[in-house]
């Protein structure tokens, strides 16, 4: 139990790094352009590999419904990455989090 809490701490940990990267990357074009820049989850997804993309959703159509892709996915795709992996990080950071007992740490 110990080891899988420690995994997800470090996937959070990844996630929250991801999220600091995006989050950089958007600052520097913003100020470059002059104006607000928020590259999308699936911008992102397509500029790093654009055929596990196409897989996904070939994948998501064949193994589940046909109709998951749009009304589910694609509206995650459409958020802001660097909020996601925000949002990544905090999800696996309270699947790893290890309540202290009520009583403390004197506890029997």
């Amino acid at each position: 139990m110990r080891l899988l809490r420690a995994f997800f701490h470090f996937l959070s940990f990844a996630a929250l790094a991801a999220a600091v990267l995006v989050g950089t990357i958007d600052a520097i074009q913003s100020v470059s352009s002059s104006d607000v820049v928020l590259t999308s989850l699936g911008n992102a997804w397509l500029n790093l590999d654009p055929e596990s993309l196409t897989l996904a959703e070939l994948s998501a159509d064949d193994y589940m419904s046909a109709d998951i892709w749009r009304p589910y996915v694609a509206p995650v795709l459409a958020q802001p990455a660097g909020v996601m992996f925000l949002v990544l990080a905090l999800l696996f950071w309270m699947v790893g989090y290890k309540r202290t007992s009520f009583a403390g740490r004197f506890a029997a």
